[in-house]
């Protein structure tokens, strides 16, 4: 919630020339005195409802993959790039279920300067199906995030496993004790 405004203000400063806005305080001021506050917040619900099915998926998919990893070779936990690998495909899987909303509220984030008005979500998605289709419209941009997404997923996730093992490891060593 704290951090929602800055991706408001990254997504209008990528739709709009350079010279509408001088910096990012410049977009914050400007958003607020024009559209009021509250459009900070334009596009929060639909993150909301997306990072719901993204993290349940993608956590489950990376916990499962792990469990029939230890299961067929019988270590107890996969490797480094293995765990890299497991968590591209989680987020590949968690990502694509997601997808629609995220473009839903990119929408919402920048009608104010693509002369769109897109008060709702599900306004939103009526919108953009009727003018553009499902596949075109709701998953436009979906192939660039098959190549981003589950790198950063993959990433994130082993950087996660690895560190909590490594810090796990220090506490039951007693390299964390007072």
């Amino acid at each position: 919630m704290l951090t929602y405004p800055l991706d408001m203000v990254r997504a209008r400063m990528a739709v709009t020339a350079r010279e509408m806005y001088s910096n990012i305080m410049h977009v914050f001021v400007r958003i607020s005195q024009e559209e009021g506050v509250r459009t900070l917040y334009r596009g929060f619900t639909p993150t909301i409802m997306g990072v719901i099915p993204y993290a349940g998926i993608t956590f489950f998919t990376y916990e499962t993959l792990k469990k029939l990893h230890m299961e067929k070779t019988k270590l107890p936990q996969p490797s480094p790039l293995e765990r890299l690998a497991f968590g591209a495909c989680a987020g590949l899987i968690g990502q694509s279920a997601s997808y629609p909303l995220d473009v839903v509220r990119r929408r919402m984030q920048t009608a104010g300067v693509t002369g769109s008005s897109y008060a709702t979500v599900l306004g939103t998605v009526r919108v953009i199906v009727a003018q553009e289709g499902v596949v075109r419209g709701l998953y436009k941009g979906l192939s660039m995030n098959w190549i981003k997404g589950p790198i950063a997923v993959g990433i994130s996730l082993t950087t996660f496993d690895v560190t909590h093992g490594l810090l796990l490891k220090g506490h039951q060593t007693g390299y964390f004790t007072h």
